[in-house]
């Protein structure tokens, strides 16, 4: 019997098996071209995050906030070399209250303790500010301006996205500390004599191991702000204004600042993210006092690990909507 001959379906007029009377499924399949997804490429995947990073440097709000970084080693700088121009001491001759001030009167003998003051005077406030602008617009900023839904197209994905969005912060917060260590670099070596430096701990060491500790300084202050940067993402993922997430983001690195001083409260200061900022300190003395340096990276590393969940499990979920 031919396949012309074959009975129809009294309904479709598709061909039955001539033992079964069940339509072949080669003719019951939809016509057009598969809907199969093929792995994504994990160059394709370095492409995205490279792209975030790149549209993040773009923005005019980003260079805005970088070159405000930038500035602050600028004007502690020439601060410090008026001050000092008649040959006084920084201060009054005043050594500071606390690790990060005490890093003041070094700058006139020794131009690279710029890096160490800009970073401690930018690492309270400044930088958890702008780390706090960047991510808590990275998907509120998104869904606010419409094209959240563009970018969850095929084969991005949104834990690919949230992945490249989470990397592009983390890589922000280490350019943005550069910005600031560069700049004090900078300065320090157009304001002030360059040479051996004598650490916290009364060591002498000569300049290039000072400018490698400068690097490890830089690196310990980024890792410092991933914590604060990961609960800005998270934040993000709540609301579809740019603009709340942020406030949300810049207003909780304030209100923990201000929890972190108050003495009745001792109880929850080492589970608080800054309580740790000025360790990076430490890595100035001979030996390095570990012990804080540890507890600070655990603590980022723990918020790294609750709020990055918290904002997978939420992004993952979330009823994109624009």
């Amino acid at each position: 019997m031919s396949r012309a001959d074959e009975p129809k379906s009294a309904d479709t007029g598709v061909p039955k098996s001539a033992d079964t009377g069940v339509p072949h499924a080669a003719d019951t399949r939809p016509p057009g071209p598969t809907t199969d997804k093929r792995p994504t490429s994990p160059l394709w995947t370095l492409a995205l995050f490279r792209s975030e990073l790149t549209t993040t440097l773009r923005r005019w709000r980003t260079l805005a906030l970088l070159g405000v970084l930038a500035l602050i080693p600028i004007l502690i700088g020439v601060a410090v070399k008026i001050e000092t121009s008649d040959g006084g001491g920084f201060g009054g001759g005043r050594g500071g209250g606390g690790e990060g001030p005490a890093f003041f009167p070094q700058i006139t003998n020794n131009g690279i303790f710029l890096v160490f003051a800009s970073l401690a005077a930018t690492l309270p406030v400044f930088l958890p500010m702008v780390i706090g602008v960047i991510t808590g617009d990275a998907i509120a900023g998104e869904a606010g301006s419409g094209t959240l839904r563009y970018l969850l197209v095929a084969p991005a994905g949104r834990t690919r996205l949230l992945l490249a969005k989470f990397t592009t912060s983390m890589a922000f917060c280490l350019i943005a500390t550069l910005v600031v260590a560069l700049s004090g670099l900078v300065t320090g070596a157009l304001l002030f004599p360059l040479g051996d430096v004598t650490l916290i701990s009364g060591i002498t060491v000569s300049f290039e191991e000072a400018l490698l500790r400068a690097l490890g300084v830089a690196a310990l202050v980024a890792l410092s702000l991933v914590g604060i940067a990961t609960v800005g993402l998270f934040i993000s993922t709540l609301t579809n204004s740019g603009i709340a997430a942020m406030a949300t983001t810049v207003g909780l690195v304030i209100t923990a600042q201000i929890l972190d001083t108050i003495p009745q409260l001792h109880a929850i200061h080492p589970y608080l993210f800054p309580h740790y900022w000025l360790s990076f300190a430490d890595l100035l003395r001979e030996p390095v006092y570990w012990d804080e340096l540890v507890k600070n990276l655990g603590l980022q590393g723990l918020y790294v690990a609750v709020f990055g969940s918290a904002a997978w499990a939420r992004f993952t979920a979330k009823d994109i909507t624009a």
